[in-house]
């Protein structure tokens, strides 16, 4: 069963996933907005986040004057997968850090090696 959680409590549950990254890396995340949307355009409504953007990993002298980055969390498909707040606190930190990973440059493999996928 879904969870029902206010927009603004999710807000604050992905400002806190954010908070915890360590300090080193959130200071390397520079031209990226992160924001909330209810739920991925079709087909790929079950998608719980999406990084849209150039990896800090593929960017070299060339990178300038460029759109931002984008992570997109993706609330309702969220809160479907999840049976209670304890579930979603943690899928919330579990994607937000995916998606930075995915910033990185670091690519679904590696992610689920370390229990990120």
């Amino acid at each position: 069963m879904a969870v029902s959680m206010s927009a603004e409590r999710f807000d604050e549950l992905v400002d806190a996933a954010l908070d915890q990254i360590p300090e080193r890396l959130a200071a390397l995340v520079q031209n990226c907005v992160v924001v909330i949307e209810a739920r991925a355009p079709e087909p790929d409504s079950d998608l719980l986040g999406f990084y849209d953007g150039i990896p800090l990993s593929e960017r070299d002298s060339w990178y300038s004057g460029v759109l931002p980055d984008r992570i997109v969390i993706y609330r309702d498909a969220i809160l479907d997968l999840c049976a209670d707040d304890a579930e979603v606190v943690e899928e919330v930190r579990i994607t937000v850090w995916h998606e930075v990973a995915h910033y990185f440059g670091i690519d679904d493999a590696h992610l689920d090696e370390l229990g990120y996928a």
